[in-house]
């Protein structure tokens, strides 16, 4: 099956679909920082930033190329490219558009080669933080990023000083106004989820990676509406800071993700609310 073909029969689940309005729920929180009991509002101010910037077509692009040329281009046999094309189709991106993408990262069209990249710094205040890149000059990000953590008071580490702290797993979101605690938890760990977390609103579960998409479906088969779902970089553990360090930890952030090779910031920071 070619790649237009696979890509029209994926179908945009209530699951994807719902990464989109995720902005939308959080901003009604009326709150937009924090660490590991905010997890969803870390990823509602990345979303916001993105879509105000008129970046988020350019790092979903970056993606998609990116998992075709790891993983091949069929979206049905890889699954990090299937979960790309489905957020990009939950953006409103145009069908060609992705095609293109899936196409580059596969070499049956020339395009820019993105190399993935993981830099570690210590944030002000001595919170970790994982900062991915998606870039296609190496040398220019490496010169960015190192000016723009040093300039916000942090320190660029050295590889392995902090992504230790950090596992990848699968998380799942879910609206804690919707569906209770023990819904979700009895239904998730059921289908094989790690961990169920309730963060002030919404219902986290965590997963493996590997068993990902098997919970996700499960979930999604029990009438489970979820309004995030991603394999990300979760912390193990926590620090704590007052409002004025995390003042500068969130203008580090914002710096970062307004750089165009910046797809991600993780980071182990539990900071006070910040109302907008």
């Amino acid at each position: 099956m070619g790649t237009s073909e696979t890509i029209k029969d994926l179908q945009l689940t209530p699951i994807y679909a719902a990464w989109y309005r995720y902005a939308a729920f959080l901003s009604a929180k009326g709150v937009f920082m924090s660490g590991h009991s905010k997890w969803a509002t870390i990823k509602h101010k990345k979303g916001a930033l993105d879509a105000k910037r008129g970046q988020l077509f350019t790092k979903l692009i970056k993606e998609i190329s990116i998992a075709a040329r790891m993983g091949g281009g069929d979206p049905e046999g890889n699954p990090r490219l299937r979960t790309a094309v489905l957020k990009a189709r939950a953006a409103n991106m145009p069908k060609d558009n992705i095609d293109r993408a899936i196409k580059k990262g596969t070499g049956e069209l020339e395009g820019t080669i993105y190399e993935e990249l993981f830099y570690e710094a210590y944030a002000p205040g001595g919170g970790a933080m994982l900062i991915e890149v998606l870039t296609d000059n190496k040398n220019r990000a490496a010169a960015e990023i190192r000016n723009i953590v040093t300039r916000s008071g942090a320190n660029l580490g050295t590889a392995g000083s902090v992504a230790y702290l950090f596992k990848r797993k699968g998380v799942l979101t879910y609206d804690g106004e919707k569906y209770t605690e023990d819904q979700i938890l009895e239904a998730a760990l059921d289908a094989g989820a790690d961990d169920v977390v309730n963060e002030d609103g919404s219902i986290v579960v965590f997963t493996d990676p590997a068993s990902f998409e098997d919970v996700l479906n499960a979930m999604n088969a029990k009438g489970f509406e979820t309004l995030g779902a991603e394999i990300s970089m979760v912390p193990d553990t926590y620090i704590s800071v007052d409002a004025e360090t995390a003042a500068k930890i969130q203008r580090l952030i914002d710096k970062l993700e307004e750089n165009e090779d910046v797809q991600n910031v993780y980071h182990n920071i539990e900071m006070p609310e910040i109302e907008e």
